[in-house]
C-alpha cells in the first residue's frame, strides 16, 4: 500500500505520518502508533476494550511465532474486516477505534 492509500483509508480521523519500521510502516497520528503496515496489509491497534469488537468482526489478531519453539506472540494489532474496504464510513469506524486505543495506551 502507497502512502496516499494509507492517508486516504485514516482521512476520518485527520493527518497522519507514516514511517518505515520492522521491514513494514508505522502509521502514527500526533505521534501515537495506530497502526502498521506489513507485508502489504494494514493491521489497526487494538487493546482490551476494542480487541473483542475486532474478534466479533471475524479480524485476526497477528501474531509471530517467539523465541520459545511453538509459542505465538501475540501483538496488539488485528486485521481490518473486508466490508471496511468497501464503505468508507465502515473504515472509519475501524481507524477511529484504532485511534481510541492508541490514545488509552498513552
Amino acid at each position: 500500500m502507497d502512502r496516499d492509500e494509507i492517508e486516504e483509508m485514516f482521512q476520518a480521523i485527520g493527518p497522519v505520518t507514516v514511517r518505515r519500521m520492522f521491514g513494514g510502516k508505522g502509521i502514527y497520528r500526533d505521534g501515537l502508533i495506530l497502526a502498521i503496515e506489513f507485508q502489504g496489509e494494514i493491521l489497526l491497534k487494538a487493546d482490551a476494550e476494542s480487541a473483542p469488537d475486532f474478534e466479533a468482526a471475524g479480524c485476526r489478531q497477528w501474531t509471530y511465532e517467539g523465541k520459545r519453539a511453538g509459542r505465538p506472540v501475540r501483538m496488539p494489532y488485528w486485521s481490518i474486516p473486508d466490508d471496511a474496504f468497501d464503505d468508507p464510513d465502515i473504515m472509519a469506524e475501524w481507524v477511529r477505534r484504532a485511534h481510541a486505543a492508541a490514545l488509552r495506551a498513552r
